[in-house]
């Protein structure tokens, strides 16, 4: 995705820059992508919405799995504490979204992110990155791609193609309901594509979302009415 700086937006302080490059360098060496070891039984939605330009909304959706039952929804609105930054947005997200999962009176067994895993120019979307601060499986569904090339997958529900950038796999385009736009399944942390895949299509009972980012994004929507 190209980002152009309008003539009156400050060029990103070159000092903090390199402090996001370095802190970005240390986590991609951290990141694990593997088969999930857990007996999924809590599965969280998480989203966020900016308010402005310096304050940002953000939610988590807990439910049973397989049953999608809504069992927690909490959120917390905040100041953003850094400038954005192109390639950076999670380090604005991210210090929000912790404070929502505080709130959250159970911890979830997986998280499901409305952004990208490891599908981003530098395998550190929010999804991986929120997985790595919590130390928790996590993975990414976003509704456009970032980066990467791939071929239109079939136009039927669970038809899937692959997404590839630099030569890697980074995500799979998932059909989720017939005839509509797919959605972009990658991995978080401490989560592989095939298991991503796999529960991303068990959440998506009858809209595009599947149901726990479907379910953030809606009460994002509601909560910031309260703010």
């Amino acid at each position: 995705m190209a980002y152009y700086r309008r003539f009156d937006e400050p060029a990103p302080d070159p000092v903090l820059l390199a402090q996001l490059k370095a802190q970005q360098q240390e986590m991609q060496a951290r990141v694990i992508l593997q088969k999930p070891d857990f007996d999924l039984r809590l599965i969280a939605g998480c989203d966020s919405s900016f308010v402005g330009e310096d304050h940002i909304l953000s939610v988590f959706v807990l439910l049973s799995y397989p049953e999608l039952e809504v069992l927690e929804k909490v959120w917390h609105y905040g100041e953003v504490e850094l400038p954005y930054v192109p390639g950076f947005l999670s380090f604005r997200e991210a210090p929000n979204l912790l404070e929502a999962y505080e709130k959250l009176q159970q911890k979830p067994d997986l998280i499901m992110v409305d952004g990208h895993g490891i599908s981003h120019p530098r395998r550190l979307g929010i999804a991986t990155h929120l997985g790595l601060q919590l130390n928790t499986p996590t993975m990414g569904v976003a509704k456009k791609v970032l980066v990467g090339k791939y071929k239109e997958p079939d136009l039927l529900k669970g038809a899937v193609s692959p997404l590839e950038y630099k030569g890697e796999v980074v995500a799979n385009v998932l059909r989720t309901k017939d005839k509509v736009k797919p959605v972009f399944v990658s991995p978080g942390h401490l989560m592989d594509l095939a298991s991503a895949t796999e529960i991303a299509m068990a959440c998506a009972v009858k809209h595009k979302l599947p149901e726990p980012t479907r379910l953030a994004d809606h009460y994002a929507a509601v909560f910031k009415k309260d703010v």
